[in-house]
C-alpha cells in the first residue's frame, strides 16, 4: 500500500504579477519547491487579455489551461500540488486581509497593481514566519512593493547573465604562422586545430593576423575548418566593412538555417538581411520581412484611425524604407527596380507584422524578423518552431534599444537566442558594431 507524500514546507511563497504569466505562462512551474500564489486579479486581467491575436494573448490561454489543468475539481483558494512529488505547491488568493497597510488607500484604487499588493500583504499577514515575495516584471510595481514592506524580484528565468560578454560571433587570432596563410592561400581553408581552434568550438568567424597579413574566414563546427571568406556583393549593396562581410556570408551560406544579427542603429541588419533574401529569391517560395508591433503608450493598434493598412504601415515604415534604398541602388537598371515592384505585388515578398502570420507553417520562406530585441524567449521559440524544411530564419535586432516595457538587455529573446545556440551546427551570429548610415548618425551612436 502506497503512502501518501507529505507536502515539504516551504519558507518562501512567491506572488506572481500579470506580467510575468504574460512573459512566461509556464512560469508557475519554475520556483522549484516553493509555494506559488496567483491573485485573483491576476485572473481577471488574464481574462480580458485571452482573446487576440498578439503572443500576450496566447500566453494568457496558455496559463488558464495550465491552471485548470492542474487544479483538477479542486478549489483553488486552497494550495493545490503543482506536481506529482508535491514539491511546490499553488493557489488564487484574495486581498481581503491587507492588515495595517493598504496598498489602495497608498497609492489609489485606480490600478489593479494595487489591489495586487494587498493581496502579497494579506499573505504576509497571513503566513507571517514565510518570506512572501512578489515577483514582476514591472519595475515600477516592484519599487511600490518594496515601499509597503514587501520583498519584490524581477523572474530571473530566462535571462542572460552578463550580457556585455555575450556571444559575438568573431574571433581574433594573432601572430598566425605565414605557412598557414599560405596554405589558405592555396587550398581555401585549413584545420582549426592547427590555428588553436578548440574541437567543437562554435560556428565563428575568425580575423587572423600575422606581422603582416591579415585574413578573413569562417570556422565551421561540422568540418572543424576555417576558410578563407572575400567580399561579396548582394543584389548590389556591397559591403561596408568586415562584420557587414561576416554577416553576408552567414545570410548566403546554404548550410546555416538560422541567422542573428545584432548591433546599434545603423549598421545595416535589416538592409543586408533583406538584400541576402532577394540575392537568393529562385531559393525560396517567398521572402517574409516582419516585426513586432510595440505600440505607442502601450495601446493596441485598434485606437489609430483608418483601415488595417493605415494602422500598421507606419510601424513597417522602416522596412519599406531598406526596401527602397536598395531600388535606388538599382537607378542605371529600370528592369531591376521595377522587379522589386513586382516582388511586392506578387507577394514574393511579404512585409507584415509578426502577429498577422502567426500559426502558419513556415516552408520554404526567407524569414527576417527585425527589431527582434522586443520578443520574449518564448516568442523567438514559438516563431523557430514553426520553420518548415528549406526554411532560413534570420533575427535582427539591438538589445540595448528595447520598447518593450517588461523586456531588458538581459531577458529579451534575442539576448537568449544568442546565448543559447551559439554551439548549434546549423546556427551562426554576428554582431555589427561599426555604423555606417552617416557620421551624423555615428556622432548619435557615440558620443549622445
Amino acid at each position: 500500500m502506497s503512502k501518501s507524500v507529505k507536502h515539504k514546507t516551504s519558507e518562501k511563497i512567491f506572488v506572481l504579477d500579470t506580467s510575468v504569466i504574460l512573459y512566461d505562462h509556464n512560469s508557475i512551474n519554475n520556483f522549484q519547491e516553493h509555494d506559488v500564489a496567483v491573485p485573483i486579479q491576476v485572473l481577471e486581467e488574464l481574462d480580458n487579455m485571452k482573446n487576440g491575436n498578439e503572443t500576450r494573448n496566447a500566453e494568457a490561454r496558455s496559463f488558464i489551461r495550465l491552471i485548470d489543468q492542474a487544479s483538477g475539481n479542486k478549489l483553488m483558494n486552497e494550495w493545490i500540488s503543482l506536481n506529482e512529488n508535491n514539491s511546490g505547491r499553488f493557489k488564487v488568493v484574495m486581498d481581503s486581509n491587507a492588515g495595517h497597510i493598504d496598498a489602495e488607500a497608498i497609492f489609489g484604487t485606480d490600478k489593479i497593481d494595487h489591489r495586487i499588493l494587498n493581496a502579497a500583504l494579506s499573505l504576509k499577514q497571513e503566513f507571517p514566519k514565510k518570506k512572501v515575495i512578489l515577483v514582476s516584471k514591472d519595475i515600477c510595481l516592484r519599487l511600490k512593493a518594496k515601499s509597503v514592506d514587501i520583498l519584490a524580484e524581477d523572474y530571473e528565468t530566462g535571462k542572460v547573465k552578463n550580457v556585455d560578454e555575450l556571444y559575438t560571433g568573431k574571433t581574433k587570432l594573432n601572430k598566425v604562422d605565414e605557412q598557414h596563410f599560405i596554405t589558405l592561400k592555396e587550398q581555401g581553408s585549413i584545420a582549426g586545430s592547427l590555428l588553436g581552434i578548440a574541437p567543437k568550438s562554435a560556428n565563428q568567424f575568425c580575423i587572423l593576423k600575422s606581422n603582416r597579413k591579415t585574413i578573413n574566414g569562417w570556422y565551421d563546427t561540422k568540418s572543424a575548418s576555417v576558410s578563407v571568406i572575400t567580399s561579396k556583393k548582394i543584389y548590389n549593396i556591397k559591403p561596408r566593412n568586415d562584420e557587414q562581410t561576416f554577416a553576408i556570408h552567414a545570410l548566403l551560406n546554404p548550410d546555416i538555417k538560422l541567422v542573428t544579427i545584432q548591433g546599434k542603429a545603423g549598421t545595416g541588419k535589416t538592409l543586408l538581411a533583406i538584400a541576402a533574401a532577394l540575392e537568393q529569391r529562385k531559393d525560396y517560395r517567398q521572402i517574409y520581412v516582419t516585426r513586432p508591433i510595440v505600440p505607442l503608450s502601450n495601446k493596441d493598434i485598434g485606437f489609430l484611425p483608418g483601415d488595417i493598412k493605415s494602422k500598421i504601415d507606419p510601424y513597417m515604415a522602416p522596412i519599406w524604407d531598406n526596401l527602397r534604398f536598395i531600388k535606388e541602388q538599382h537607378t542605371e537598371d529600370p528592369k531591376a527596380q521595377s522587379r522589386i515592384d513586382e516582388f511586392v505585388n506578387t507577394e514574393k515578398i511579404v512585409i507584415t507584422p509578426l502577429a498577422y502570420i502567426r500559426g502558419r507553417t513556415l516552408t520554404k520562406i526567407f524569414f527576417i524578423v527585425d527589431e527582434a530585441q522586443n520578443l520574449t524567449p518564448h516568442e523567438i521559440k514559438t516563431i523557430i518552431s514553426r520553420a518548415g524544411e528549406h526554411t532560413k530564419i534570420v533575427f535582427t535586432g539591438d538589445i540595448y534599444q528595447i520598447d518593450t516595457p517588461y523586456l531588458d538587455a538581459e531577458s529579451n529573446g534575442l539576448s537568449y537566442l544568442i546565448a543559447n545556440a551559439k554551439n548549434h551546427p546549423l546556427y551562426a551570429h554576428v554582431t555589427l558594431d561599426k555604423g555606417e548610415r552617416s557620421e551624423l548618425a555615428n556622432l548619435a551612436n557615440d558620443l549622445l
